[in-house]
């Protein structure tokens, strides 16, 4: 394979995609789309959610001041909800709100969204300051799962059944499972 090189300012950072639940200081929900999601280990088979924010958003303003937040794995059917949040303000009189249901967190008293197959509990143990950009590093209280899905190991999560919204600057998809490590050896 040839390649070239060009400058930096292109990044193929595949990325899922979140819709991150807190409360406002009047304890309302708020829900706000979030694709600079990962994890690092936390030692003892444990693991942290990794999250950067940019800007002075009310999304981060709430993780910083409650330090505590859920983070809905945004599905292909979620689709219309994530790109509602990101782009408009809730509003009692907005007639183009898609419809949801809301939850609260199993473990921790944070908002939840019926819809989302996969829902972390996370709260803050540090938040690195980079620019105007925080990332939290959050180790993870709880995990609520679509009751189909049967996971093997720590590893074995079938992400055709999750039906995750891919973020790399456009939306994508998963089409298919390709198998488990070692298939082609």
């Amino acid at each position: 394979m040839k390649r070239r090189s060009v400058e930096p300012v292109y990044s193929m950072c595949v990325q899922p995609s979140f819709i991150i639940g807190t409360y406002n200081e009047d304890g309302t929900s708020n829900f706000a789309p979030i694709t600079w999601v990962s994890a690092t280990g936390a030692g003892s088979d444990k693991y942290m959610l990794v999250i950067s924010m940019y800007g002075s958003k009310r999304t981060k303003l709430n993780v910083i001041r409650d330090r505590k937040f859920s983070a809905n794995l945004v599905n292909t059917s979620m689709l219309p909800l994530m790109d509602y949040f990101g782009t408009k303000h809730k509003a009692e009189d907005d007639e183009t709100e898609p419809a949801y249901g809301e939850g609260v967190g199993k473990v921790l008293d944070v908002p939840t969204l019926d819809e989302s197959p996969w829902v972390y509990e996370c709260e803050v143990a540090e938040a690195v300051q980079t620019g105007e950009s925080t990332t939290f590093f959050c180790p993870i209280r709880n995990v609520q799962m679509d009751e189909n899905l049967i996971c093997e190991d720590t590893f074995d999560v079938d992400l055709t059944v999750l039906d995750p919204v891919i973020y790399s600057g456009r939306y994508h998809s998963l089409g298919k499972m390709l198998g488990k490590i070692g298939i082609s050896g």
